[in-house]
């Protein structure tokens, strides 16, 4: 049986980093992003690669989510789908994913609107997704009668190897040291918008050192952030942190 684990995010979020760590685990297939090319279908919306997206995987969310709820690739035992929130637009939500075991990464929103500044210029306030964050984690702890597990970037970064352990406990897998390094450059589960966005991972083989300071942010963005916390602080009661 395959154990499916939606990992739910913001963008600029270590997301990346998340799926390369699960990645190493010798039982565990990753997709990256599946509902991307749907969500630049259906909303329009223009990105960084948006032809070479489309082009490149399946655009219907229907077969998606189908796909998402069957077996993983290669039959491996453990599916770790990487979803950015803000990709979930339309009929599709979390609820249609009702034998997924639900997880979410968070991180302090400004430093969120601070890195999507550089990467994408044109995003729009939308885009850093914690208000459906927080009804998807609301949906979860009412569904479960708990809280499902919750990593902070920011927490991870301390002690890597503390906060899997328990994020996968809380998952009902294995704790498996691989899932600490991985190999150096582009990954075969990448997407197609690898090129763009991954280039400090891919520089990478391990978690980063922990982050300084939160960025100094001009007046729009220090507003979005303001709007999110809120919903961040909510969810970062429930965080795991390192013992």
């Amino acid at each position: 049986m395959t154990i499916r684990i939606a990992m739910w995010s913001p963008p600029r979020c270590i997301s990346t980093t998340m799926m390369r760590s699960f990645s190493s685990r010798p039982d565990c297939e990753v997709s990256d992003e599946p509902f991307y090319g749907a969500f630049l279908k259906d909303s329009g919306e223009h990105h960084p690669m948006t032809a070479e997206i489309m082009a490149g995987m399946d655009c219907d969310w229907r077969s998606v989510l189908a796909s998402l709820n069957g077996e993983a690739p290669g039959g491996k035992h453990v599916w770790y789908q990487k979803h950015i929130i803000h990709h979930m637009i339309g009929p599709v939500g979390i609820e249609d994913m009702p034998g997924h075991r639900h997880a979410f990464l968070i991180r302090a929103p400004e430093r969120i609107a601070a890195s999507y500044r550089v990467k994408n210029a044109d995003y729009m306030p939308h885009m850093l997704g914690y208000e459906t964050m927080r009804r998807y984690f609301d949906y979860e702890t009412e569904r479960l009668g708990h809280a499902p597990p919750v990593v902070d970037s920011d927490t991870i970064l301390l002690d890597p190897a503390t906060v899997l352990e328990q994020l996968c406990d809380a998952l009902g897998i294995p704790w498996d040291a691989s899932m600490l390094s991985w190999q150096k450059g582009p990954h075969s589960a990448d997407g197609v918008w690898g090129p763009h966005w991954y280039d400090k991972i891919n520089a990478s083989t391990e978690f980063g050192p922990p982050r300084g300071a939160l960025p100094e942010l001009c007046a729009v963005d220090a507003d979005l952030a303001a709007k999110c916390r809120p919903h961040y602080e909510a969810m970062l009661q429930h965080v795991i942190a390192p013992q």
